[in-house]
């Protein structure tokens, strides 16, 4: 306890994000709301999923206040960087790319993706193979990048929120979408309709455009920061926290290996 304190004290000292919020720390932390089975919106305007409950799990663990921050995806890390909030637990994937505007914490999943079609929908996924295909990606993602470099002849339609691209799809207007599996299996395949898609195509977790999973954003020189949550991720892990969570919306290991 004394360690946590003095921790607090020093990120306090450095200028560090946490803000005060009455006798207690507050972390804000970003997230997206947008993303089911990560994070969306209940019905009474609450936010719920994985992300969610990750983020009060590490609240908890480090003996602060969680503040949620609803953002916009394409607005994530600029948010973060104009001390909007000082972390972002929304399902963003660790690449070299992003770390050069934000440093992450160790990884607290990761899973492959695949594209979702029609079914019976004869797909070839070679750039030729998808030339002139309709391909729905959320803006500004890994999935964005990915579809963008492997699949040139593609016409690729980006959405700002992923549950757009599902109901493009299922509307037919166009032709296949990316995501994680578990988004694709509780935000289409799942749904009323979703029993008339299935994935198509191979697991896909290059590193090039995945990176090394999925982890906590923070801004750049937090390194009193990372340590804490790195430590928090390790903790809740142990403790069975992380596992009694992720049983909650996954039926298999989502940390990986």
């Amino acid at each position: 306890m004394k360690k946590l304190l003095l921790s607090l004290s020093l990120l306090l000292a450095a200028g560090a994000p946490l803000a005060q919020a009455g006798d207690s720390q507050t972390l804000r932390i970003g997230v997206e709301g947008a993303y089911p089975p990560y994070s969306w919106l209940t019905p009474e305007g609450e936010l719920a999923g994985f992300d969610i409950d990750i983020a009060q799990a590490l609240c908890n663990e480090m003996q602060v206040t969680c503040k949620l921050v609803p953002q916009d995806w394409d607005g994530m890390i600029p948010a973060l960087v104009s001390r909007k909030f000082d972390a972002i637990v929304a399902s963003m994937s660790i690449t070299d790319e992003r770390k050069q505007k934000v440093d992450f914490t160790d990884k607290y999943y990761q899973i492959p993706s695949r594209f979702v079609a029609r079914k019976n929908t004869n797909l070839t996924f070679t750039p030729e193979g998808l030339k002139g295909k309709k391909v729905g990606v959320q803006r500004a993602t890994t999935h964005d990048k990915y579809v963008t470099a492997n699949f040139p002849g593609a016409e690729i339609l980006r959405y700002g929120a992923q549950d757009e691209a599902f109901l493009d799809l299922k509307s037919g207007r166009i032709d296949l979408v990316i995501n994680n599996i578990p988004a694709i299996d509780s935000g289409l395949l799942k749904k009323e309709g979703g029993d008339a898609f299935a994935f198509v195509g191979p697991l896909i977790s290059d590193r090039e455009w995945f990176g090394e999973g999925v982890g906590i954003a923070i801004r750049k020189n937090s390194p009193q920061l990372r340590s804490d949550l790195n430590q928090a991720i390790q903790a809740i892990r142990a403790k069975g926290v992380y596992q009694k969570i992720q049983s909650k919306y996954f039926d298999f290991d989502i940390y990986g290996g």
